[in-house]
């Protein structure tokens, strides 16, 4: 896992509302991402841009996708998150001489 590209993915609001919304409603296909993200968070954008959102997502493993059929199913993958967290922690140890 890259680190910088997890806090690059976390650092835009759209991203972190769509990882929200797959928290709430995981499996759910490109085009119920962007009709649940207008209707419940009002965020109005295309298609494209949530699918180059989604790509930064799975790019720093915040999502994994499968294929079902035709259909492609995005899940939240909270690893990533917990690593960092412990990343972070790690920084509060004391340095020894």
């Amino acid at each position: 896992m890259a680190t910088d590209a997890v806090y690059k993915a976390l650092a835009d609001a759209t991203r972190r509302q769509i990882l929200v919304e797959l928290s709430e409603r995981s499996g759910q296909t490109l085009y119920e991402l962007c009709v649940r993200l207008l209707m419940l968070r009002k965020i109005t954008m295309t298609r494209q841009a949530i699918s180059k959102h989604l790509a930064i997502l799975e790019d720093a493993g915040l999502i994994a996708t499968e294929w079902r059929g035709r259909q492609k199913l995005h899940h939240l993958n909270v690893e990533p998150v917990i690593q960092v967290m412990r990343e972070l922690s790690d920084l509060e140890q004391p340095i020894q001489p």
